[in-house]
């Protein structure tokens, strides 16, 4: 399943679930949008493909965190093989998932924004704030990660 495919299987029937591929700021103001669930990342790679000296995210998806975050409540969800520069957007960002590389099953990721399943995972490595920062490890004299190694949190079912 996709994650929006999972969303829509999720959520009161009643509910209007809206999908747009690259919204712009307009489109999210004028929505009248409650709250948004915004999915971006990496794509699929293998090996020297996935090779990449800014480790950014390609657009649209940093307009589109910019655009509907900035308008109203989100939560991001991350797919990735491994942190990404999240720096610029974080401040708009209410709730940040690493979903990281979840193959075909966005039912998972539904189960868990929408409290189904508690969120239960603390990050494997440091969160770098910029790849101006990499290699980054713990106990550098200038560490000062996004997130460090083992952040996280645990929660229980809200449903």
């Amino acid at each position: 399943t996709t994650v929006l495919s999972a969303v829509k299987s999720t959520v009161n029937p009643e509910t209007e679930v809206v999908f747009e591929n690259n919204p712009d700021a307009d489109f999210v103001k004028k929505g009248g949008f409650a709250y948004a669930v915004v999915v971006v990342g990496e794509p699929p790679y293998a090996e020297t493909a996935g090779d990449s000296k800014n480790l950014t995210i390609l657009e649209p998806g940093p307009s589109v965190i910019q655009n509907v975050c900035g308008s109203v409540k989100c939560a991001v969800v991350i797919i990735s093989g491994r942190p990404v520069v999240m720096e610029p957007y974080v401040s708009k960002i209410d709730a940040l998932v690493a979903a990281w590389l979840p193959g075909t099953e966005g039912q998972g990721i539904a189960d868990v924004l929408f409290g189904d399943y508690g969120f239960t995972g603390k990050l494997p490595r440091t969160w770098f704030r910029s790849v101006d920062q990499l290699p980054m490890n713990v106990g550098d004299k200038h560490y000062d990660p996004l997130f460090p190694i083992g952040f996280g949190l645990t929660t229980s079912p809200a449903r």
